[in-house]
């Protein structure tokens, strides 16, 4: 099974408060995006295409191995998808797609994914259970109603796809639709998306309190990526 994985790497980074886009961020003396295509070939991905911001393709590329494809992303996550199917070939078999905002998830976590696909899943997400008390509320910030968690599951990345299924979905697809994650693409085509256990360590860095705690999971991960 040739699995090619695509990193959504083109956004802005401003709640981070950063001067360049979010993937370039140092942790541990590296950007983000290194550490997320890292994860990907130790968990067994065979290809990494990267979607950066046209502007800054000359950082990335220096940032990542030679072999990494980069291409330039659009201006969502949806269009950068796109971009990144687009050259991501028909030699793939399954397409992964993971976001360079969780540069701390572990190789197994990605290695289930693939091994759900490998087993005949056509979509799989890695997923956490909701351990907090979680609530509805009305138009004034009353609490409403509390919702029953048992079934609820915090969704994570990477998610996996069989390509001819993940290519379908996003032709299918209006190209004004703006969906929360690549899951929800394949849902809306009709198809089943199964669930893998995920990792608290695939936490996603969105401001500047994630990037501390990221930090303190730096030489863990580190460790299992380069044993």
């Amino acid at each position: 099974m040739h699995a090619v994985a695509i990193v959504a790497a083109a956004g802005s980074g401003s709640r981070l408060g950063a001067a360049v886009p979010k993937a370039l961020v140092p942790l541990g003396g590296r950007p983000l995006v290194a550490w997320a295509v890292d994860a990907l070939l130790a968990g067994g991905v065979a290809e990494v295409v990267v979607t950066v911001p046209p502007a800054e393709r000359a950082a990335f590329a220096a940032a990542l191995p030679a072999e990494v494809r980069l291409v330039d992303g659009g201006a969502s996550r949806t269009a950068s998808v796109r971009a990144g199917l687009a050259v991501a070939g028909v030699r793939a078999d399954v397409v992964l797609v993971h976001d360079a905002a969780r540069p701390l998830t572990p190789p197994a976590a990605v290695a289930r994914v693939l091994a759900a696909l490998a087993d005949g899943a056509r979509a799989v997400v890695p997923v956490l259970p909701v351990v907090d008390t979680t609530v509805l509320v009305d138009d004034d910030g009353v609490v409403a109603e509390a919702v029953p968690r048992a079934a609820l599951r915090r969704v994570q990345t990477p998610q996996g796809f069989d390509r001819a299924t993940l290519v379908a979905a996003y032709a299918d697809l209006d190209d004004a639709a703006e969906l929360t994650d690549d899951a929800a693409v394949v849902r809306a085509a009709g198809v089943p998306v199964r669930t893998v256990p995920g990792d608290e360590r695939s936490a996603k860095i969105t401001v500047p309190h994630d990037l501390a705690l990221a930090e303190l999971g730096v030489g863990l991960t580190a460790s299992e990526v380069h044993p």
